[in-house]
């Protein structure tokens, strides 16, 4: 970390690596923001959601300049590598540098949004920084449902123009965001005694690229659920499946990377499945060549059970996976950004309940378009005799013509860079949009330092890119 530039951001984010944050589950992060503000002497609260507000007064001649929010959020998502033993709620990130690269053992880095909690922390504790009037906002449980900012109240901040730290392609400068809501099959299902003269077999997908569901939905990524059922689909029309038990995906915000299912077939078929598993295996690596090089494909024999799912909820479940759209379902018509999308996310069985739960989470910048998004991928499920239900969601945010922030912020830019920034939409939600209906007089922006791999164990934050997103930042407050 010493050697890495700037110094005080990097030191800061190896301060937050340490601190354990799960999504719902920040305590530890937010005592630690709270005694951070505090042991630098400056007005720290937190507020009925958990979020944190250290504010920071204007350095010498500039207490006239309005006042300016810098957010971020402290959560992280959590996904690690099937053989990595690792405790999100108790052990501290391991952090490596691999060329310009920052990286993590086998788990997500954190960097996501971690790099922004960093660069505030850094400028709170700074004595050489020009700027006006601060607040500088962390909030909570960003990844999971937006509950922090949800929760917040329309008095917790007072500035005029905020930065939201959580973007992730430098030289991009976000001014508006999909809205997104999360939709949850549920199917029901019987126990029924193993008929006689079955095999169990395990088929597992793993090693795929995975992502964000938003912000890499255009990456022509592999869903591993969607390999999965496609196989056993196929295999369906050859011969009766019973499902034992399924556990696939992840996060609902996560292109899932890996996918298992143990299910019962006649035992007169298992040669016939594995040479069908071996020949899509073969189809599959083709297909995904370029975006998905590693994937792997395995089966094995299992241990006999006594219990299955029952037939008809086996099939209805490969039918309805099967049938479900998922990926872009539209691209905007106003600019070359994806409009609607919908990730089917993860497949779980829970026997303590007898049930199989779907989540999924579908996008989109036009609230009814993703009413209908979500109205498609519940309806697939509805007549396959599963229980829908889709949450509220969260907005989105939309373009301010009149920014002045937005005018300051690529001014600095060109002057620091000799370029142009890029000013675009986001098909990944921002906090942004919540704001925007609680602050409606906020001018706001998003920027951030390269990041890749996000929502994945592969996430790496490209080092040289947080000195230039820290000169843009410290440029912009000098000058709004």
């Amino acid at each position: 970390m010493d050697t890495l530039k700037p110094a005080s951001v990097f030191e800061c984010f190896a301060q937050v690596n340490k601190v354990p944050r799960p999504s719902k589950k920040e305590e530890q992060m937010i005592d630690f923001l709270l005694n951070y503000g505090r042991s630098l002497g400056l007005p720290t609260r937190r507020d009925e959601a958990g979020n944190v507000i250290i504010s920071k007064p204007a350095t010498a001649g500039m207490e006239a300049r309005p006042t300016v929010i810098l957010q971020s959020h402290m959560d992280m998502v959590c996904e690690k590598n099937a053989d990595v033993d690792f405790d999100f709620e108790r052990d501290a990130i391991q952090t490596y540098v691999d060329g310009d690269w920052m990286k993590a053992k086998g788990t997500t880095l954190g960097a996501d949004d971690g790099i922004g909690v960093a660069m505030e922390m850094a400028i709170l504790a700074a004595t050489d920084i020009q700027h006006g009037p601060l607040e500088c906002v962390f909030t909570r449980d960003e990844e999971t449902g937006l509950t922090g900012a949800e929760g917040m109240k329309d008095d917790f901040m007072t500035g005029q123009y905020l930065i939201n730290l959580d973007s992730e392609d430098e030289g991009e400068i976000f001014v508006s965001c999909a809205g997104g809501c999360r939709t949850t099959a549920t199917f029901h299902y019987e126990e029924k005694q193993t008929p006689s003269n079955q095999f169990f077999v395990e088929l597992c997908v793993k090693g795929l690229t995975g992502g964000h569901s938003g912000d890499d939905i255009d990456k022509k990524r592999a869903n591993a659920n969607k390999l999965l059922f496609r196989f056993l689909y196929q295999e369906l029309k050859k011969m009766p499946i019973l499902i034992a038990d399924v556990q696939a995906g992840g996060l609902h915000n996560a292109i899932p990377r890996e996918a298992r299912a143990t299910i019962a077939i006649p035992e007169s078929m298992k040669e016939a499945l594995r040479v069908d598993w071996n020949l899509f295996a073969a189809d599959v690596q083709e297909e995904y060549r370029i975006t998905e090089p590693c994937a792997e494909f395995l089966l094995q024999s299992a241990e006999h059970r006594d219990i299955v799912v029952d037939r008809t909820t086996s099939q209805n479940l490969i039918f309805a996976v099967q049938g479900v759209f998922n990926g872009i379902y539209a691209m905007s018509q106003d600019i070359a950004l994806v409009e609607t999308s919908t990730n089917l996310a993860s497949i779980h069985m829970v026997p303590e309940r007898k049930t199989i739960e779907i989540n999924s989470s579908q996008r989109s910048s036009i609230y009814s378009a993703r009413v209908n998004v979500a109205d498609t991928f519940g309806a697939v499920f509805m007549l396959a005799g599963a229980d829908v239900e889709t949450g509220e969601g969260y907005p989105g945010w939309k373009p301010n013509p009149d920014s002045h922030l937005l005018k300051v912020a690529v001014e600095q830019y060109k002057g620091l860079f000799g370029k142009e920034p890029v000013v675009r939409g986001i098909h990944a939600g921002l906090e942004c949009g919540l704001f925007s209906e609680k602050y409606p007089h906020l001018d706001m922006i998003s920027f951030g330092p390269t990041l890749r791999g996000v929502h994945s164990p592969d996430e790496k934050l490209l080092i040289p890119t947080v000195q230039m997103v820290w000169d843009h930042l410290l440029a912009i407050l000098r000058n709004i």
